[in-house]
């Protein structure tokens, strides 16, 4: 790569500069740099971290996260319906960004929610132009004879794609697990679906994973999209050089602002690139709304706050923030089948990663058992939860632009049998209360999540500073209709608590180990989610692509209202509150 110090690239002019090198800045850096004649620069604020063991080899999950060398580290403000508790956000810092810190599971959504983006006025963001691209993203490799002898996986070939910088596969994993949960909920009335990556994942099924087959290794953006790029003189990649805010032109009446360049901050001195073309924000759902603030893009009352000359007034910057949450319940097995709580011992772990560099053992393991339902498959009190909710919309006074036709469509998900409100993952191991099993005995978790969030938050810069991390306040349950929702992750706990009454899980469970006996009442529930909640990372919506008026940031080409070329084209923009965002650029 070209100009890789900060100093050499100062003062230096981009056709187009990208702020940001997560899975959406890598991918569209890749593709710009295809053509010899266009000069990329991206800009990344974290260190390279490229072929670290900790990103590349699987089955340690979560070993990076609170770590300031991969991770941001973000705390949101104390929430008042969660008992005041603060919540930390983990995101990626370095190449890659977040797809270098995720689980890599290859999830993605139902294809009524995306369809939910066009609808909301942005003409071709739909499913089928989704799944176009998704698949161009993606190598999928057929499960081989060692996972078929494990487990009968089931997959439809034109649902995946075959030539992407992606390699998807089935890992390795614990089939009494999967076995137990996918067959209880099987018993239970859940379908089971053939391969999820057609648009529909009501049902249950397994997930595959973005591993490399060739060594069993993560498959992420740095691997994919930067690699193949590496030698390409056109393309330049900065690392450990924070964007501070973007440059414009000088306003002339009546016309958009252009943006010029960026400044940036490496090792305490500031320097600056011009762009010749484009400006391009990939700073992710958190910081790509304060790098806009600090550039004079917002709300006039924030801009004012942090002492910032207002450029374009813009209100929804760091508005309409929604994020998954989640609650689990841990259960301790019979038999005591390996679990991913095995790799907590320091021998076994050494071992596991001997076994790996010969492509082989448990490290290659993945998250892999998973079902969505509607909350009438949860409840026989579904339908009065949501006329309650649909009665309380009606009558919950003013809405910021453009949040009823997303609440009326979360409505009409409810009333839809056929859309996932809710969503179990079987975690193999403990992921609640107690760290570890007792000693020869095995467990695993069931998480909850609520997939389609009533609660809106923000997101906004707290001071000129550029490290001084953003305000975040996801205002988890703080409205009337959004504390409803913690009827549904009540509703999802009594959901699971009844599996243990439904073979297999009723043979293959010994006890439910947290919260246990103690929490019985409706009480008891309702305060242990309050407590035990916790968040998905899949926060969305703060450079909402909705029309402007609508409180919409970015147009459907991703342009920032007001301005001539500049754009967010972060994979967590969107505006619905969809799924799950999957990791396809």
């Amino acid at each position: 790569m070209q100009r890789s110090r900060p100093s050499d690239a100062s003062g230096s002019t981009f056709d187009c500069v990208i702020a940001g090198a997560g899975t959406a800045g890598l991918t569209l850096a890749s593709r710009l740099s295809e053509d010899p004649s266009v000069t990329v620069i991206v800009i990344e604020a974290g260190e390279a971290n490229m072929g670290d063991p900790k990103i590349m080899v699987p089955a340690q999950f979560g070993r990076t996260f609170m770590d300031s060398k991969y991770d941001w580290a973000f705390l949101t403000e104390k929430q008042k319906f969660s008992n005041d508790k603060e919540f930390g956000w983990s995101r990626g810092k370095g190449l890659g960004g977040s797809s270098g810190l995720n689980f890599y599971a290859w999830i993605k959504p139902p294809a009524g929610d995306i369809d939910a983006i066009e609808k909301l006025g942005n003409p071709g963001w739909n499913w089928d132009e989704y799944q176009k691209y998704s698949q161009k993203s993606e190598t999928f490799h057929p499960p081989g004879q060692e996972q078929m002898d494990v487990y009968p996986y089931s997959y439809e070939s034109s649902f995946h794609g075959t030539s992407g910088p992606i390699h998807t596969l089935t890992p390795f994993h614990f089939p009494a697990i999967d076995t137990l949960f996918q067959r209880t909920l099987l018993n239970k009335g859940l379908k089971n679906i053939k391969d999820p990556y057609g648009g529909d994942i009501t049902g249950t099924w397994i997930a595959n994973s973005t591993l490399d087959p060739d060594n069993w290794t993560r498959s992420y953006a740095a691997t994919g999209y930067l690699l193949p790029a590496w030698n390409r003189p056109n393309l330049t990649v900065l690392t450990d050089s924070t964007v501070t805010r973007v440059i414009f032109n000088e306003a002339i009446a009546s016309q958009d602002l252009t943006a010029t360049g960026v400044e940036f901050v490496h090792g305490g001195r500031s320097f600056h690139v011009s762009a010749k073309r484009e400006v391009i924000l990939s700073a992710g759902a958190i910081q790509s709304p304060q790098i806009l603030e600090l550039s004079g893009v917002g709300r006039a009352e924030v801009l004012r706050k942090i002492g910032v000359q207002a450029r374009i007034e813009l209100d929804g910057v760091g508005e309409n923030v929604q994020d998954h949450t989640l609650v689990g319940i841990s259960y301790e097995l019979t038999g005591s089948p390996d679990t991913y709580d095995r790799l907590k011992d320091p021998a076994y772990a050494a071992e596991a990663m001997k076994l790996h560099a010969e492509g082989r053992g448990p490290q290659r393991m993945g998250i892999t058992a998973f079902a969505y339902f509607p909350l009438s498959a949860a409840t026989t009190n579904a339908p009065t939860l949501i006329e309650r909710a649909a009665a309380e919309l009606e009558t919950s006074g003013t809405l910021s632009p453009g949040l009823r036709e997303q609440l009326d469509l979360q409505i009409a998900c409810l009333r839809d049998d056929s859309a996932p409100d809710l969503e179990l993952v079987a975690w193999p191991g403990v992921l609640c209360g107690a760290t570890v099993p007792e000693p020869g005995k095995s467990c695993f978790t069931i998480l909850a999540f609520l997939n389609h969030p009533w609660s809106r938050g923000t997101i906004h810069a707290k001071s000129a500073d550029p490290f001084d991390n953003p305000s975040i306040d996801p205002y988890y349950f703080e409205n009337d209709i959004g504390r409803r929702q913690r009827n549904l992750l009540y509703s999802a706990i009594k959901y699971i608590r009844t599996m243990a009454h439904t073979e297999p899980f009723k043979s293959g469970v010994v006890r439910e180990v947290y919260p246990g006996p103690n929490c019985a009442t409706d009480e008891d529930i309702r305060e242990y989610i309050k407590n035990h909640h916790g968040t998905a990372y899949h926060t969305i919506g703060s450079c909402s692509m909705l029309p402007r008026e609508k409180q919409g940031v970015v147009d459907p080409e991703l342009k920032v209202y007001g301005t001539t070329n500049l754009r967010v084209v972060d994979i967590d923009r969107y505006c619905a509150a969809s799924h799950r965002c999957a990791h396809p650029g």
